[in-house]
């Protein structure tokens, strides 16, 4: 795709959340399905796929094919960027011929099991790293794809702006 057809197609979508803002709200969901008998694990849909979700081995797991939610997270994280970069690579004509995005992120188990209660549960630190093959492009352009693309990932910005999550029993 080109930068005037992703224009050509985005062109309206904008119009039309501008003229009418309520129209560009969505909500996204995802469930898993619990059942008895199947050890600490879940069922998820993700698209036509069926996946198990699982604890990590340094929780307990034992199961390989289950994948961890962290895990999970990271992928939904590099997915995320890699289509907006892509998008922006687009957007300013930066002639991107092959790349990769790769999250890392630093969890410390003791706090997931309730070993060390001053540990925080989740990750400690994120961290994207960016290799990208863009053929005589000017660092302040790549500078920029980096910058932009930062700006407009939903799932980074998610993560970095901490969003108010609730929970309540149905």
């Amino acid at each position: 795709m080109d930068k005037a057809a992703l224009q050509a197609q985005q062109a309206p979508l904008k119009a039309q959340y501008t003229s009418n803002p309520s129209s560009a709200l969505v909500t996204l969901s995802s469930s898993s399905t619990l059942e008895e008998g199947d050890g600490v694990a879940c069922s998820l849909s993700v698209g036509k796929a069926l996946k198990k979700a699982g604890l990590h081995k340094m929780a307990g797991g034992t199961d390989a094919e289950q994948l961890c939610s962290g895990d999970m997270l990271l992928e939904s994280l590099v997915a995320c960027t890699g289509v907006t970069l892509k998008a922006v690579a687009t957007s300013l004509e930066i002639p991107l011929q092959k790349g990769t995005v790769t999250a890392e992120g630093d969890l410390d188990f003791r706090g997931t099991l309730g070993v060390d209660k001053s540990v925080p549960v989740g990750f400690l630190a994120i961290r994207l790293k960016f290799d990208l093959d863009c053929p005589d492009t000017p660092q302040e352009k790549i500078d920029l794809l980096i910058k932009l693309t930062e700006r407009y990932c939903v799932v980074l910005q998610t993560l970095k702006n901490a969003v108010p999550c609730e929970s309540q029993v149905v």
